[in-house]
């Protein structure tokens, strides 16, 4: 089959789509079929040398959106059913971005029923790093949320999830992107400098620039934990460390299907095209995530 890798770390030119042997499930997992798999900005950090591995291949993605195609023991799926799954590691041989890849079969749900492929495959790792945030947040009906980044793919769907839970949201994006931000769900848009609030999701990875915006005693969760600042004022930060749970997957899911989250992409790209893909990546202002069909 063939797979996205980098054997070296830099630009977009390391990536290489090689030749390698089909992944076989053992038990508790499951193969799945790659129809789509999303590139998201921890492909670009594994190409870059951000998370190690010198020396040794490291397979790109972590979404993905397919058919089961072989299961090992121990699992209940079956051949032929269309899912949808988190592939977690920073540093792993094979990913995503490749023909076939092997998963945890507790991190699998069924795929949605009214999107195509190429959108199912940017939920998981963003619908679950907004969903987790939003929970290590803490907050109660009624309460405020200022989410930077909103109209990026984590940051939309958290300004999503948190209208849902009764917040009161405003969301921090550039301008012009404020009526699709307000479409969202957001009470406040605004791309300037926004009133105190209870907390945080800081999807911009702005640091100690949004905990500023924190009122004393709120809550902070970044997304990169190295960037992450020190508390102060009694204001809780975290960084969300993605978990890849299949039972929240089937949820987010469900949202979709019913119009609750809306996946969004900026491009498709052959898998032979991956390292155009990064280089349209690198060039910014994509709204949602490009994504690699590998047939």
């Amino acid at each position: 089959m063939r797979a996205a890798v980098v054997n070296s770390f830099g630009g977009p030119e390391v990536v290489e789509v090689v030749d390698t042997e089909v992944p076989e499930p053992a038990a508790r997992e499951v193969r799945i079929k790659v129809a789509a798999a999303a590139l998201n900005p921890c492909d670009i950090a594994a190409r870059s040398g951000v998370y190690g591995g010198e020396g040794q291949r490291i397979g790109l993605g972590w979404d993905v959106a397919g058919t089961i195609d072989a299961v090992g023991e121990q699992s209940d799926w079956k051949v032929g059913d269309n899912v949808v799954a988190l592939l977690f590691g920073l540093v792993k041989p094979l990913g995503t971005h490749a023909e076939y890849v092997v998963v945890p079969a507790d991190a699998v749900a069924n795929a949605p029923t009214t999107v195509d492929s190429a959108h199912a495959a940017t939920l998981p790792l963003n619908t679950l790093t907004a969903l987790q945030a939003l929970d290590l947040l803490e907050l109660t009906e009624g309460q405020s949320v200022l989410v930077t980044g909103a109209a990026g793919a984590v940051g939309a769907y958290a300004v999503q999830l948190a209208a849902r839970r009764g917040l009161v949201v405003t969301g921090q994006a550039r301008e012009g992107d404020e009526e699709f931000v307000r479409s969202l769900g957001a009470a406040h848009v605004t791309s300037g400098e926004p009133k105190s609030v209870d907390a945080v999701l800081d999807a911009a990875i702005l640091g100690e620039q949004a905990l500023a915006w924190v009122r004393d005693g709120g809550a902070y969760v970044g997304l990169l934990p190295p960037l992450v600042p020190p508390a102060e004022r009694g204001v809780r930060t975290h960084a969300v460390e993605v978990n890849a749970d299949g039972a929240s997957l089937t949820e987010l899911v469900r949202l979709a299907d019913e119009g609750a989250l809306t996946p969004r992409v900026a491009g498709t790209y052959a898998l032979e095209d991956a390292a155009k893909a990064h280089a349209r990546f690198a060039e910014g202002g994509v709204r949602g995530r490009l994504v690699l069909l590998p047939s």
